[in-house]
């Protein structure tokens, strides 16, 4: 089965998609015995000394035994809308191109970066009489909200009805959590028949419980102090300002650290924050890469997970599956009907705080800080429930939906009722 893929970031990209899509991908290709094909641009945020070097439109490459059709694109500064919707047209151009050069697929999948690449996945598609997956990792246009310096009715209605247009024809489209489902059904127009759930991942053996005193903890002064921890990208869409007002509320506690672990477009927002408040409880760590992040988690007492208010069900913070691996607790500052706040009172894996509320979220933190021993047992609840959400099972789930899409059906629906996901 070939499998061909539609998403702008990938290897060597170090965003939390471009991660998840490489999983994917290889583990097709060394687990299952798929052919795999991936459109994808030039990284962004590559792993330092792993940029392509070509210059060309569209080129090829290899890597794991995926091969790679690497459309250029632009690469402006994505901190402001007119540079981050310059590199999506003109990655969606290339794409459309690169389409054209593609083996003939047995079915296209897209991803959503950017919002628009299902339609060059759906045209190729249509050339090769291929079925389209939809896999949504976030939803247009409500998470245009983030772009402070756009705001665009007819934009955002375009993006509508892209999105309509697309759910429609996909044979399958999948969501990340039930909340996101429900949005694709009622604000989409999704076939509720062909619209399922696979949740993303992370790699149970590769994260796993380790001692706070390592490597990592010793070389950043960190082995004893009461670390909460914030991993990952530096976005738009944590509302990490009230990380840091949380912060200043608990800086009478003279161990604990808040520290954040990453690279963003906030950084520099939130170190300047920082230094306005002249706290001295708030450190900035760099990326992580993946060997790395064992380590780094182990040296954490608590990690924050949040979410603007408002985006519950269109974006899912994949950062969480490796909190739970890591047999960690958190504090998840999300709305109610979010798909964190669901698993988090399902597994007792974590405390609540509201979003955007740092006096909440200082609160919940103090909780954890003075009950050590429920957070220790909220820490073994995470990681039994990460299981759930092992890379090799959910890898498995999209292996099979892809095989139900290309299979024959008699009764006229791309996902046979008995193999639907």
């Amino acid at each position: 089965m070939h499998i061909a893929f539609f998403n702008r970031s990938y290897y060597p990209d170090t965003t939390a998609t471009g991660q998840l899509l490489t999983d994917l991908c290889e583990d097709l290709v060394a687990v299952h015995g798929c052919r795999v094909s991936v459109v994808a641009g030039v990284p962004l945020l590559p792993a330092e000394g792993r940029v392509p070097s070509s210059r060309a439109l569209v080129s090829r490459e290899e890597h794991a035994g995926v091969r790679i059709l690497r459309a250029r694109g632009t690469r402006f500064p994505k901190a402001r809308f007119i540079g981050r919707a310059t590199n999506y047209v003109t990655y969606f151009l290339s794409a459309c191109y690169a389409g054209l050069r593609l083996d003939r697929p047995d079915v296209v999948v897209a991803l959503t970066d950017p919002p628009i690449i299902g339609l060059a996945a759906w045209l190729t598609g249509k050339r090769h009489r291929a079925p389209l997956v939809m896999a949504f990792k976030d939803l247009f246009p409500e998470v245009t909200v983030l772009l402070q310096d756009f705001h665009s009715d007819t934009v955002n209605a375009m993006l509508q009805r892209v999105n309509e247009f697309l759910v429609r024809r996909a044979a399958v489209n999948v969501a990340l959590g039930e909340t996101m489902r429900q949005r694709l059904l009622e604000n989409k127009g999704a076939p509720p028949d062909r619209t399922v759930i696979i949740a993303d991942w992370a790699d149970t053996t590769a994260i796993a419980p380790a001692p706070k005193r390592n490597a990592f903890s010793e070389a950043h002064g960190l082995a004893d102090r009461f670390v909460v921890m914030h991993s990952g990208n530096l976005g738009l869409s944590q509302s990490l300002e009230t990380v840091v007002d949380a912060a200043a509320l608990l800086s009478d506690l003279p161990d604990l650290d808040v520290v954040f672990v990453g690279e963003g477009v906030k950084k520099p927002e939130l170190q300047a924050q920082v230094t306005r408040l002249g706290l001295t409880n708030v450190r900035f760590l760099p990326f992580t890469p993946r060997e790395g992040l064992r380590e780094s988690f182990a040296t954490a007492d608590l990690f924050i997970v949040s979410l603007q208010r408002g985006l519950a069900g269109y974006i899912v913070p994949s950062k969480l599956y490796g909190i739970l691996a890591a047999g960690r607790p958190y504090v998840a500052a999300v709305e109610a009907d979010c798909e964190v706040a669901a698993l988090t009172t399902r597994h007792g894996c974590g405390r609540l705080a509201e979003p955007g509320d740092a006096a909440s979220m200082a609160a919940a933190i103090r909780a954890c800080y003075d009950d050590r021993a429920e957070t220790s047992r909220q820490g073994a609840r995470a990681r039994e429930a990460s299981v759930m959400f092992d890379r090799r099972r959910q890898v498995a789930r999209y292996f099979e939906l892809f095989g139900a899409v290309t299979a024959p059906t008699s009764a006229g629906s791309p996902v046979p009722a008995s193999r639907r996901v």
